[in-house]
């Protein structure tokens, strides 16, 4: 038994080569082989708690390499849920991996720039032009990343309107019992089940990981765009409140996320609906393009930005978290479902390379751990750069004018640990 980031992980030792270690698992799932060898998936039961992009992106992993996988997923199906993300190099190259290079291409825009902009003008302070080679940014509806993954998970088992109240994950064969007492048991079971994860709460009964408000809400909209609007994303930063816009679907429609500091909590979720007269009364002092984009809204959802800590423990014997369920981040370096992306690669990738499950997963935990620990305080330390006041957003913005000039690509090389990692790698 060790002790694995804060978590107590018991890690199976492999048998000598040749042997076979008697664990009561079937052996298409246990089968022992020499230190470093590693397990073979073909067979292996798994049940993915979760349809997002996290649960979806393991199962497509784990299908790919011969796993039977179930998605339990509470929804009545894989809706148009969302609204716009953004995917960077680091989570292009894990749909590659799952076979999406070009379903990727054909469904997402390419971004070319991100442009910082003074909210009250609209005038421009940075442009940042994105590479135009290599895996690229992309921008992309949430529901046709959803897409994508389907295709790559081809032969998954998907069952819905599956609300989970109970995951037990020890033994060999962890549980996952269904509203109304059904039990459906696994070699793995997995939670992609976001921010409320019945599983994190499994795993952590007495972690002091209570959510907490930042003080800030964000409305998401959608609106018509014209198709020759540049492939681009907009942040117009202002006092205490930014707001961040880019076309999606080959310029159909128009992504709106918009962010305000305020005292009243508004709950967490994407669902609460909200009066765009109240969004418009809050960036009304906002110029360029803002007031006609805001003008064409009439429908938005508003939700609360909470700060949730990253888990202490991610799994225990044949059960472990990834994505929201781990490591909730903040939407400031759009990177949730990016490091979703990553996680479900870098689990499936352990599971190869382990001499045993739970090995796997301590070992999940370790590579991925600091990293996204590391993400979530960047996300959370970008959200005040955006939102400076009198003087000091002065003094800011001519320092990014003045540094654009001197150094144009040194904003992109400031997060090049982000965006140049690759979990994709052997």
């Amino acid at each position: 038994m060790s002790v694995t980031n804060g978590c107590i992980a018991t890690i199976e030792r492999a048998a000598p080569t040749g042997q076979v270690k008697d664990t009561g698992r079937r052996l298409r799932a246990g089968v022992f082989f020499g230190e470093g060898v590693g397990m073979h998936l073909s067979g292996l039961e798994v049940v993915v708690v979760g349809g997002g992009v996290a649960g979806l992106a393991a199962a497509a992993a784990l299908v790919q390499r011969g796993a039977r996988v179930t998605v339990l997923e509470q929804a009545g199906g894989f809706l148009e849920v969302g609204a716009g993300i953004q995917i960077s190099p680091n989570g292009a190259r894990v749909l590659a991996a799952l076979g999406q290079r070009e379903g990727l291409s054909e469904i997402a825009l390419r971004s070319r720039a991100v442009v910082l902009r003074e909210g009250q003008s609209g005038r421009p302070v940075l442009r940042l032009a994105l590479p135009e080679d290599g895996p690229g940014f992309h921008l992309i509806h949430r529901a046709d990343i959803i897409t994508l993954l389907e295709r790559a998970a081809a032969g998954i088992h998907t069952r819905f309107v599956a609300h989970v109240t109970q995951i037990t994950p020890e033994g060999p064969r962890p549980s996952v019992t269904l509203a109304g007492g059904e039990r459906v048991s696994a070699d793995l079971v997995l939670g992609a089940d976001g921010l409320h994860s019945v599983l994190r709460k499994t795993l952590n009964p007495t972690a002091q990981d209570a959510p907490f408000f930042t003080g800030q809400v964000a409305w998401r909209a959608l609106i018509p765009c014209a198709p020759d609007a540049p492939r681009e994303a907009e942040v117009f930063m202002g006092p205490g409140r930014h707001l961040v816009s880019y076309p999606l679907r080959g310029g159909a429609m128009r992504n709106i996320v918009a962010v305000e500091e305020r005292t009243d909590w508004a709950q967490e979720g994407w669902n609460h609906p909200d009066n765009p007269a109240t969004m418009r009364r809050a960036f009304a002092g906002f110029g360029g393009p803002v007031p006609d984009w805001l003008a064409q809204v009439d429908k938005l959802w508003l939700w609360g930005l909470f700060r949730h800590p990253v888990a202490p423990c991610w799994q225990a014997g044949h059960a472990a978290v990834l994505g929201d369920a781990a490591h909730p981040t903040l939407p400031f370096m759009a990177q949730g479902a990016n490091m979703a992306l990553e996680d479900a690669f870098c689990l499936v990738r352990q599971l190869e390379q382990a001499a045993t499950i739970p090995d796997a997963l301590a070992r999940y935990q370790m590579a991925r751990k600091g990293r996204v620990t590391r993400v979530v305080a960047a996300a959370t330390k970008n959200a005040r750069n955006y939102h400076l006041r009198t003087p000091f957003a002065q003094i800011a913005h001519m320092a990014l004018r003045v540094s654009g000039k001197l150094a144009p690509n040194a904003p992109l090389r400031q997060f090049g640990w982000i965006y140049d990692h690759d979990v994709t790698e052997t």
